[in-house]
């Protein structure tokens, strides 16, 4: 039975792997060259020093994917929305993963402060992507129309979003 639980150093090499397949096969993400190792531990180090959720779904050894947030963009008036990116292992798409990886990423995410989550999602033809953030709670709130270039093609860019907590019904502490 697979499990959701914070990710641990010794994760990095199957984050890697997982990340990499989806640069070099998927248009869910703009990265054309598949960082390496070092690059996936400063990017997760970087997360988990913001205090923000950096998860993991695991069957035993095996991860079946990754999801972490981050700030949404790095002014300090944006400190309380944060960007959401969820990835799944080729062979565990299609189970659930993703809708139960999400939920814990924005409980986590409300725990950390977060009031306004934020996806960006690749590819306006990623329909599970954009239905697992529909399933959530999230509302379409505009396409960026061919704004990426990947795979010899034009690639539009889905934005959703979902408040989390109080959201703006009160000042921030």
């Amino acid at each position: 039975m697979p499990i959701i639980r914070p990710s641990q150093d010794n994760d990095i090499p199957q984050i890697t792997a997982i990340y990499a397949h989806h640069v070099l096969h998927g248009t869910g993400t703009f990265e054309v060259d598949p960082p390496n190792e070092a690059d996936m531990t400063q990017r997760r180090a970087d997360v988990l020093s913001k205090n923000l959720p950096y998860l993991v779904v695991a069957d035993g050894q095996h991860l079946l994917g990754f999801a972490y947030c981050n700030w949404f963009k790095p002014r300090p008036a944006y400190r309380y929305s944060a960007e959401d990116s969820i990835y799944l292992a080729a062979d565990a798409a299609g189970k659930g993963l993703g809708r139960a990886m999400l939920a814990e990423l924005m409980t986590q995410a409300e725990r950390a402060g977060v009031r306004k989550l934020i996806a960006v999602i690749g590819d306006s033809n990623n329909q599970g992507s954009i239905g697992v953030h529909r399933s959530a709670g999230f509302s379409h709130v505009g396409t960026l129309k061919s704004c990426g270039w990947k795979f010899d093609q034009w690639l539009d860019v889905v934005m959703m979003d979902k408040s989390l907590g109080e959201g703006d019904s009160s000042t921030p502490g």
